[in-house]
């Protein structure tokens, strides 16, 4: 019994001509496609102008103090229970007005979360956590 031998040779000449019927197809076609164009909506201006968010300041005591950026920089101490009501207050002016709370880094992280716990409660929108940008010089 004669053994046979493998072929080590895969021929390529059926590929060859596969991929040149392959390269005319797109040399015809590709003049034909039209690039296509995306009509993008417009928008005008805004009318008004962004709004200065409201601050709700927790202090290192834990005090609470309210600042409303568009009337000034003067804070307005307030209390827990009467924080919603007056951001709520402020807010019925300018609905897309948003809160920020900035804690002192010293005070307990339970509090800043007990302070947006209530705010969440009391369904007051855009409410989000101010925080001050480290600087090469402080590190």
């Amino acid at each position: 019994m004669r053994k046979r031998r493998l072929m080590n040779e895969i021929n390529v000449v059926p590929y060859i001509d596969v991929m040149l019927v392959l390269l005319v197809i797109f040399m015809v076609t590709a003049p034909m496609i039209q690039p296509g164009s995306v009509d993008l909506p417009t928008v005008g201006k805004s009318s008004l102008p962004p709004v200065a968010p409201l601050e709700v300041i927790i202090k290192a005591d834990s005090s609470l103090a309210l600042r409303d950026r568009a009337k000034g920089s003067a804070e307005q101490a307030v209390t827990q229970a009467d924080l919603a009501a007056r951001i709520k207050q402020a807010q019925a002016a300018n609905p897309q007005q948003a809160v920020l709370i900035a804690g002192d880094k010293s005070v307990r992280y339970e509090v800043v979360l007990g302070v947006m716990d209530e705010l969440q409660r009391q369904q007051v929108a855009r409410i989000g956590l101010l925080v001050q940008p480290v600087t090469s010089a402080s590190k």
